[in-house]
């Protein structure tokens, strides 16, 4: 396939996540499937799609500099020029010519005969000017995180207010760098050997973190996960390093009886389950009933018998739910800890995740309900915001003398951690543990 068809792709990709709202790995796995990119292609349309997302604050700011009149621009006009500008800002590997050309010829596919022209001089005059060097003139210093790597300024804002200036640009340019690709291996019916070596029969590597408690592998070289015979198998599940030091924290073993609040789709639930040695219960609980299929599908796929998905409301107690000493409280957040694999979450406006800390304290609360004396709680988000975060677990024990909070297993000195991206080259998480009093 052209090079002109692997940008028409990202192109069409660009146009319906713009009017439909739709997320864009879900679009882009749709249409992966469903095109007829060859490889090269298709890495070249994933990376691009990617970099368009990512780069978007970015990208508009310059378009608006260079347009005469930008608020003109139609959405696909303002997509050709995005993809144009990327190309001559971002990728090396692109001619500033072929970047030109090719998105002229996207324009010309257009119903507006001047488009072509239009984009032609300005991303000419792009390329022969300061090519971006009209940020590093900025003198505010949060607008100019904000515009130099493409997040927010509320967010920039926040992670000023909460972990100080230089935190913050860490974590901005953090969120441009390409995700790591973390599998937990499912040692309950394999050897390490036999799905290493499953993985090589398809090309993928695999190299463990170097953690005994944990079963993590980087995977490179693999592409459509589901594809993989080894995932076909149930030899391994998808699940973030840090996902799994949560989960380690609980200190699952063989026979437990575990509660999963807000499970779904279920990868936590998989790896305490396997902690367990797939004895004792799990119980996955799960707001929508639409997404426990993915808890159950997930089980079957891994051969996880001792885990029970069931549709709840975590804010609210029910005497449905059995008391436990270990439980696991992975609340919905606003997700800033995962913004270099989920792009779209930071484009959501602040207004969005206002009420999330309520939310989240009153599953807390409900949650802690379960828990026998003696036990522990962990309490997680895959957010770096302290009103999300540590301010929770504050409001929490000040109003529960029976809980106190534990030491970690990840770090002995501390009960709470914020694990942040740019230190441990994964996604930002938190987590706090709690212990019931006798």
């Amino acid at each position: 396939m052209s090079a002109v068809n692997s940008r028409k792709f990202v192109l069409d990709l660009l146009n319906k996540c713009e009017r439909s709202g739709a997320y864009s790995n879900i679009l882009l796995d749709n249409a992966l499937k469903c095109g007829s990119l060859s490889g090269t292609d298709r890495k070249f349309a994933s990376a691009l799609f990617y970099g368009v997302l990512k780069r978007k604050i970015t990208l508009d700011y310059l378009i608006n500099i260079y347009a005469k009149r930008p608020d003109k621009l139609s959405v696909e006009l303002r997509n050709i020029l995005r993809i144009g500008i990327y190309q001559i800002m971002f990728l090396d590997s692109v001619p500033d010519r072929a970047a030109v050309n090719e998105s002229v010829a996207l324009a010309k596919g257009l119903k507006n005969p001047s488009a072509a022209g239009f984009v032609n001089a300005l991303l000419r005059r792009f390329a022969s000017s300061g090519r971006g060097a009209e940020i590093e003139s900025i003198t505010d210093p949060k607008e100019k995180l904000s515009l130099k790597y493409s997040v927010p300024r509320w967010i920039i804002d926040l992670w000023a207010n909460d972990y100080g200036m230089d935190k913050a640009e860490t974590l901005a340019e953090s969120t441009l760098k390409e995700p790591t690709l973390t599998a937990r291996f499912n040692t309950l019916r394999f050897t390490e050997e036999e799905i290493i070596g499953e993985l090589s029969r398809d090309n993928v590597s695999a190299i463990r973190y170097p953690d005994d408690k944990l079963s993590c592998y980087e995977l490179s070289g693999c592409g459509a996960v589901e594809k993989l015979s080894a995932y076909k198998k149930g030899m391994l599940h998808i699940q973030g390093l840090t996902s799994q030091i949560c989960c380690a924290e609980l200190d699952i073993k063989p026979g437990d009886t575990v509660i999963d609040m807000c499970a779904a789709p279920g990868g936590k639930s998989f790896t305490l389950s396997e902690y367990a040695g797939d004895s004792g219960k799990i119980y996955s609980y799960d707001l929508h009933p639409n997404r426990l299929s993915l808890i159950r599908s997930g089980a079957e796929r891994l051969g996880l018998k001792n885990i029970v998905a069931a549709q709840n409301d975590a804010r609210a107690f029910s005497d449905k739910i059995p008391m436990s000493k270990k439980i696991l409280c992975d609340v919905p957040c606003s997700g800033l800890g995962v913004l270099n694999h989920k792009p779209d979450i930071k484009y959501r406006p602040f207004s969005e995740i206002e009420e999330l800390p309520q939310i989240q304290y009153e599953i807390l609360d409900a949650s802690s309900k379960y828990l026998l004396p003696g036990g522990t709680l962990v309490y997680s988000t895959c957010t770096l915001r302290k009103a999300e975060n540590d301010e929770v677990v504050e409001k929490f024990l000040a109003l529960h003398p029976d809980f106190e909070p534990t030491a970690l297993l990840w770090d002995g000195s501390l009960t709470s951690v914020s694990l942040m991206p740019d230190t441990l080259g994964a996604d930002g998480f938190y987590i706090a543990k709690l212990f019931r009093k006798a």
